[in-house]
């Protein structure tokens, strides 16, 4: 039986996991590694911590599953996106920590190009915002405060990359130097039309081309694993941004299908066909996925910044918990927040503010409130961010939203996605695979290498666990949603 070894690099963990050719998971392995926080809106990884935690992880999903590199048919990388490493070509040393797609220490600088009137014509080329969440501004600031840095990318001495193209650099011991067009489209440095590099945005960020990996499909052999890792050369074949890959595993395939992952952020996407679409609601265009020679495949899609990392906050920095999945337990110990409204705008506001001077707010406090109303209100904060992301798309959608198919570790909290159905008037449906992301990489590996025919053949794979259907009155969501506007007014705007 062929197997393909999908290596999901996150914001907060690397996972490695073994899928057979129906598509379940054979195995897992799981490793958390260092967030660093040196000043205020600054997040940084350490590159080679990812790379050792992701290939160990990989290791130890095989030997968990008593098979070796040679019963692989594929590698597949998943990866948090926006993420920046720039690294010595000559050495695979990092020049600098990787600049996490969370990190808002570039705002002065967006925010300076923003005022010279740039945002239409970045926009108009990228389909993104002007923001410091992309990898732009992140690649700048480590050319302009590393010493030395600008002279040597500009000698051609220094590569960039995501951390897609920085885990396929080690896996090929420096053979290739690659991105895919998912990954590359969350850059501001990337022309969306024609999947390619485009030298004016180029020039407005001061980025060496030669810095620059090439793009590749999303489903394609692009290189071939060292033999020192998994004791074989294995086809490294798929590789997608995180979001697109969840896309891709929750098998949304026809335009107008919409997905939203519960992971840190919170990301809906839907997906618009082979037709790059503008939003009006301040939302972006990205690709989706491109399969081999086939026309690209595009999305709108909505970013919230802080989903599940809230729920992180209340466990690590608040001590409310010891562990994620009894954030339900608390919360369900109260019938509802008591007027507390939970704004987490720790790293600023995605989609549809695109606010990064917001921060966090806790709003409605009085005698009696509990840990578990604050609990309740955080678990809806995650809830109420989609539900503007839903509206904003609903706006821009061709047709309406008919269903939200859910994935990633927060959709199993049965409170938060009866919430969801409730705040939004839509119903939701749970996967019975929450672990898409990594599914929709190895499909596309899978497609890749013959395991798999294409999307219709995937299609009948997909599954639903479980629909929550809404229950909330219209009256009382729009109640709720006027309440959550003003508390997020209170919010935007603070630092």
């Amino acid at each position: 039986m062929p197997y393909i070894l999908a290596l999901d690099q996150g914001t907060s963990s690397s996972r490695a996991l073994l899928f057979d050719a129906s598509g379940e998971v054979r195995a897992l392995a799981q490793r958390e590694f260092t967030q660093h926080y040196p000043e205020p809106g600054f997040v940084e990884h350490d590159a080679l911590e990812i790379w050792a935690t992701q290939l160990a992880c990989g290791r130890e999903c095989l030997a968990k599953a008593g098979l070796t590199g040679a019963d692989v048919a594929a590698v597949a990388i998943t990866n948090q996106r926006e993420t920046t490493v720039v690294w010595d070509r000559a050495t695979g040393i990092p020049v600098a920590p990787a600049i996490v797609w969370q990190d808002r220490r570039t705002t002065k600088e967006t925010e300076a190009r923003e005022a010279a009137g740039l945002e239409p014509l970045i926009c108009a080329k990228t389909g993104l915002r002007l923001d410091p969440y992309f990898s732009a501004t992140k690649i700048e600031w480590i050319l302009d405060h590393v010493p030395g840095a600008r002279a040597r990318a500009e000698k051609g001495e220094l590569l960039f990359g995501t951390i897609d193209t920085w885990l396929l650099w080690n896996l090929t011991k420096g053979a290739v130097h690659a991105t895919d067009v998912t990954n590359a489209s969350r850059t501001l440095l990337c022309d969306l039309r024609f999947g390619q590099w485009d030298d004016e945005l180029l020039d407005i960020f001061r980025v060496p081309r030669t810095m620059l990996p090439k793009i590749v499909p999303s489903s394609g052999i692009v290189g071939y694993t060292d033999p020192e890792w998994f004791g074989a050369a294995i086809p490294v074949a798929g590789i997608a941004g995180d979001q697109q890959a969840a896309t891709f595993g929750e098998a949304c395939f026809r335009p107008g299908m919409v997905k939203n992952t519960y992971g840190t952020g919170g990301f809906l996407l839907m997906n618009t066909g082979t037709e790059l679409r503008s939003s009006v609601s301040r939302l972006i265009s990205t690709a989706a996925y491109r399969i081999g020679d086939a026309a690209p495949v595009y999305a709108l899609e909505g970013s919230v910044f802080i989903a599940g990392a809230v729920v992180q906050w209340l466990r690590d920095q608040m001590g409310f918990i010891k562990k994620s999945n009894e954030i339900e337990g608390l919360a369900r110990t109260v019938d509802d927040t008591a007027g507390v409204y939970f704004v987490p705008a720790f790293t600023g506001l995605g989609a549809p503010h695109w606010d990064p001077q917001a921060r966090g707010a806790i709003l409605g406090l009085t005698r009696g409130t509990t840990r578990a109303h604050i609990a309740r209100a955080a678990v809806e904060a995650i809830a109420f961010q989609s539900a503007e992301v839903v509206e904003a798309m609903a706006r821009d959608a061709v047709h309406p939203v008919a269903e939200i198919r859910a994935d990633g570790g927060a959709c199993r909290n049965d409170l938060l996605m009866q919430f969801q159905a409730d705040i939004t008037g839509i119903p939701v449906v749970r996967t019975s695979q929450t672990e898409t992301t990594a599914t929709g990489a190895a499909y596309l590996a899978g497609i890749a290498v013959g395991i798999w025919s294409g999307t219709d053949e995937i299609a009948s794979l997909w599954r639903a666990e479980r629909t929550f259907e809404p229950a909330m009155s219209a009256d009382e969501r729009q109640s709720r949603m006027n309440q959550w506007a003003r508390a997020v007014g209170r919010a935007r705007k603070w630092s």
